[in-house]
């Protein structure tokens, strides 16, 4: 497979990730467990699976500079900051209209993209942008949902969720020289479990949560949430580029709708199943636009 694939599918497959964690939480909390808890547990298993990894690969510890502590404590503190202010704004919207909400990391991130690298967005990412935003609007069902009595402080926790997500993809995209990517995974991990500590519920350590059966909505969350998106990120934002894996990374949505089909048996509506196929185009238009100059290129 082309290295040119890879790197894109990489990004898929990590906001794929991110996709089934809205359901792994529902599943918790219907089994009688808090939001707070779920996804403490989260970033517990997280931290685990990673310091097991890096166990197992391994033989010594990496000689970083002071500028790549940096961009590992911010990833850190943006994934964890993401996942709080997320589940805060839930207490405010309609879980579609969070989701919604959460989405505008695709232009947030596509405008830091372009205001760090000091240039103008190209067609193709315009064109892309407006098919996500009104395949967003349209699989996410808000057409449906009364938006006059949403609290101010709900639109405002959606919007911050969506920036710092957005961030957070921007720091991946710096390359950390000396050490290997599953080791930044850890560290990310570490961090994060540190700041979800201070204002969630580390307490589950201690409470007997964790081994009455939290652990396997831990577990799942871990590796969903953590270990696969983390250090797929890591691997394929600095290949890519922070425009197009905000792009890309709307498979979040079609995934996250499935999965709550399969799973949580939410009914979709065709209004909605044309939503995501919008989001699909508009998520593969830039790949494709890209790989066809290239190719026409290459053939002069």
């Amino acid at each position: 497979m082309p290295l040119n694939i890879i790197y894109p599918l990489m990004i898929v497959i990590a906001s794929s990730s991110y996709g089934i964690l809205s359901t792994i939480v529902k599943l918790g909390m219907q089994d009688g467990y808090t939001s707070s808890e779920v996804v403490s547990s989260q970033y517990i298993f997280g931290f685990l699976l990673a310091l097991l990894l890096v166990l197992a690969t391994q033989r010594k510890l990496p000689h970083i500079q002071l500028k790549g502590w940096a961009i590992l404590v911010l990833a850190g503190i943006f994934t964890a900051t993401t996942g709080m202010v997320y589940g805060q704004s839930l207490n405010y919207l309609p879980a579609s209209l969070a989701v919604v909400m959460l989405f505008q990391f695709t232009w947030i991130g596509l405008l830091l993209d372009c205001a760090l690298k000091k240039r103008l967005p190209t067609r193709a990412e315009v064109i892309s942008l407006l098919f996500l935003f009104a395949g967003t609007i349209l699989a996410a069902g808000v057409l449906d949902v009364d938006l006059t009595a949403i609290a101010w402080q709900g639109w405002a926790l959606g919007l911050t969720s969506a920036l710092t997500f957005s961030i957070f993809i921007q720091i991946n995209s710096r390359q950390v020289t000396g050490m290997t990517n599953i080791t930044r995974t850890f560290i990310v991990s570490a961090v994060a479990l540190i700041v979800i500590s201070i204002f969630l519920s580390p307490e589950i350590l201690w409470n007997g949560q964790l081994t009455s059966g939290l652990w396997k909505y831990g577990l799942a969350l871990g590796l969903f949430g953590i270990i696969l998106p983390i250090l797929l990120f890591s691997i394929a934002v600095p290949k890519v580029g922070g425009g197009l894996t905000s792009i890309l990374s709307a498979m979040e949505l079609p995934v996250a709708i499935l999965v709550s089909v399969i799973f949580l048996h939410e009914v979709v509506t065709p209004l909605q199943l044309f939503g995501i196929v919008l989001v699909l185009v508009g998520m593969i238009l830039p790949s494709y636009l890209s790989m066809r100059k290239q190719s026409l290129k290459n053939n002069r």
